[in-house]
């Protein structure tokens, strides 16, 4: 069961396309993490999603957020889907797919690894949830949307 909006983010470590160790609590310290889950590097879909990504990255670090990747792709082929399309941001390796497991992120079909968006807070709560496989574009648009509006609920109530 795909994780909702108001539950804890599960903590978890996954290896970076530089080889380092990502801690999503970590990194929760510090910002808001929009943790996106994507079938795989070089496709179509996929490729349009990350230079999206890459094209809107430095208003999503405007708006206090990390933008953080996860296949099932290898290290390796992370380096090079990041350096091909000039990726600013992490990119996880989650061979075998436990992070996707603990987070509920389901395969389509059965076959195919599904694509869900997650926007958690520094406290670790889910605040946001998109899952579509066929629409990549829509994950930033509506990411950037629903972080905007929580920095001005967090900025009314401070």
């Amino acid at each position: 069961m795909e994780l909702q909006v108001g539950e804890k983010a599960p903590d978890f470590e996954l290896q970076r396309q530089d080889g380092g160790l990502f801690r999503l609590y970590d990194t929760l310290k510090e910002k808001n993490v929009v943790l996106y889950f994507y079938p795989k590097d070089n496709t179509p879909g996929c490729t349009k999603q990350a230079c999206e990504f890459r094209d809107q990255y430095e208003i999503f670090r405007e708006q206090g957020a990390e933008v953080v990747g996860v296949s099932s792709d290898s290290p390796d082929s992370h380096k090079k889907f990041e350096k091909q399309f000039r990726l600013p941001f992490i990119l996880l390796s989650d061979k075998g797919g436990g992070v996707r497991k603990l987070f509920g992120v389901s395969r389509k079909f059965g076959i195919v690894p599904g694509r869900v968006t997650f926007i958690i807070d520094r406290t670790g709560t889910v605040q946001y949830v998109f899952n579509s496989l066929t629409k990549p574009l829509e994950h930033v648009d509506r990411a950037l949307d629903v972080l905007r509006a929580l920095n001005k609920q967090q900025m009314q109530s401070a």
